[in-house]
Parts: structure tokens; sequence; C-alpha cells
């Protein structure tokens, strides 16, 4: 009698939360739990931290937090997954860059670059994003972006991104 096991690849994959509408901590929490239930199992995530708008800064405060997810499935149904918890805590898409219920980004997905019409990863902005920067660097500061080869940690030190990121 033989047993045979079944192997399942779990990704890593680096997501980004953020919410400047409504109760912004109890939406990231949700979005937690809702991560876990549609997505994979959360292993670590960073503090949340209390960040001024950026690219449209006429609005509320934000409070950001990076996770790491491990998952069995691909970006582009992590991506419809993501866009579906969005609208279960009751993000409405009507303006870029403008205030939200929730938003949830694909950072990483392992070391792949990937980009389609409606998703690029690794997402385009994170050098660019202290908000991003500083709470990964807090879960992951020894990841290497593939294509900027550059640790987290070095990406957050050498950023010129100067806006001020809080933690709560």
């Amino acid at each position: 009698m033989s047993s045979r096991r079944v192997f399942t690849r779990f990704h890593r994959v680096y997501l980004s939360t953020g919410s400047n509408q409504g109760e912004s901590i109890s939406n990231l929490i949700k979005a937690i739990q809702l991560i876990e239930k549609e997505i994979g199992r959360v292993s670590r995530s960073s503090s949340m931290y209390k960040t001024a708008a950026w690219g449209k800064t006429d609005q509320p405060d934000f409070v950001n937090q990076c996770l790491l997810v491990h998952s069995i499935f691909s970006p582009l149904l992590i991506l419809k997954k993501l866009n579906y918890i969005e609208k279960q805590i009751g993000r409405v898409r009507f303006e870029k860059w403008g205030p939200r219920v929730i938003d949830i980004d694909i950072l990483f997905f392992d070391q792949v670059v990937f980009q389609t019409n409606t998703l690029q990863i690794p997402h385009p902005e994170i050098q660019n994003r202290m908000f991003v920067l500083k709470p990964l660097n807090e879960i992951a500061p020894n990841y290497k972006h593939p294509i900027l080869n550059k640790t987290i940690k070095k990406l957050e030190s050498t950023t010129k991104d100067s806006l001020g990121v809080l933690r709560l």
C-alpha cells in the first residue's frame, strides 16, 4: 500500500491596503478577514500607519497596512477576488486617487514580473510611495524587488517621497 501526497504550491503575495473613508481601521481589519476567506492565509501583517493622501492631496488622511499572503491562486484570479472584497467592504470606483473605503493593491507575487492591461506586478509605484515602503519594510525588509534589484529596506531609505508616515 502506497500513500500519495499532493503538494500545492503556495505563492507569496504582498498586498497593500488603505482606507480614508468610514471607519478606516475597521475597514482594514475586515479586508484581512475577507482576504483570509477568499485568497489565503495572511502570515504577516505590518502595523497600521496614518498617512496624508498621496496623488490627490485634498482629502482625509489614509490608514495603510501591508500584508504577506500565502495563496494558491494566480495573479489575475487574486485581482478578481480583491475587487470582489473591495466591493463587499463598500468601495465604489469613481475617481483615480480619490477617497475610498478600501483599496487593496498587489505589490509582489513571488518574484514574478507580470503585465496585462489590468494588472502590473510588481506594482509600478512601490519605490515612489513611502506609505507602501514603510509598512512593507516592517514585514519584508530583505525582499528584493525583481526589477529594481534592491531590497525594500534600500528602496525605503532612497525614495524621494517625503510624505509623513506615522505608525499607529
